[in-house]
């Protein structure tokens, strides 16, 4: 199960030999070395850890400074654990976007944007009540719950709140092209999170 750390650029259209216009998502995937290995002996269960968004020393405190150089790795920002992968790879190995190739299926994992704080009809997709005649209830979002019986009200209910700003997975998206000189991946359709936004990369198995 191949497996990469990547930052959003954007998306944009490709067009095929065939003529067909694709909509893809361009994503710049690694170079990310491994930092680590986990095994079940040791740790309990098997995973790899991958580094990537090198910085400059500064930005790292001294633990995570001596925790990459112990891999021979520069500053980087961001380290992530895949599971399912320890045995493929060892500490010191670069993993580049030339694992993956075109026509694979892939998902992707990442922050959502955040919205904050919204109503019923944003948030859920409510529909809202009358405008005319002197109602009251335009987007409110209506009685949530009886007076006799519970006498409060029940968990789990849709209401207004915080939206988006959640780790979210978006599954099914096809590798249209792969940039290997640019560390380019071309997915078709949307990922989660803003431009410039850090996701998780998998093979869709």
């Amino acid at each position: 199960m191949p497996a990469i750390l990547a930052k959003k650029l954007g998306m944009t259209q490709r067009f095929l030999e065939d003529g067909r216009v694709e909509r893809v998502t361009v994503l710049e995937a690694g170079p990310c070395p491994v930092t680590a290995i986990r095994t079940h002996e040791r740790d309990g269960y098997e995973a790899v850890q991958l580094a990537f968004g090198a910085c400059r020393e500064k930005k790292l405190t001294k633990a995570e400074l001596g925790h990459l150089k112990k891999a021979d790795a520069s500053a980087h920002r961001h380290l992530v654990e895949f599971r399912d992968e320890a045995g493929e790879l060892q500490v010191g190995e670069t993993v580049t976007v030339e694992a993956f190739e075109a026509g694979q299926t892939v998902k992707v994992a990442g922050t959502s944007k955040g919205k904050g704080f919204q109503g019923t009809i944003k948030r859920h997709n409510f529909r809202r009540g009358p405008k005319s005649h002197g109602s009251h209830n335009v987007r409110a979002p209506g009685s949530i719950g009886a007076s006799a019986w519970p006498a409060r009200v029940m968990k789990g209910i849709r209401g207004p709140g915080q939206m988006g700003n959640k780790r979210v997975t978006q599954k099914g998206l096809e590798i249209v092209e792969i940039v290997s000189k640019d560390n380019l991946m071309l997915v078709r359709g949307s990922v989660p999170g803003p431009k410039g936004g850090t996701v998780e990369v998998r093979t869709d198995a």
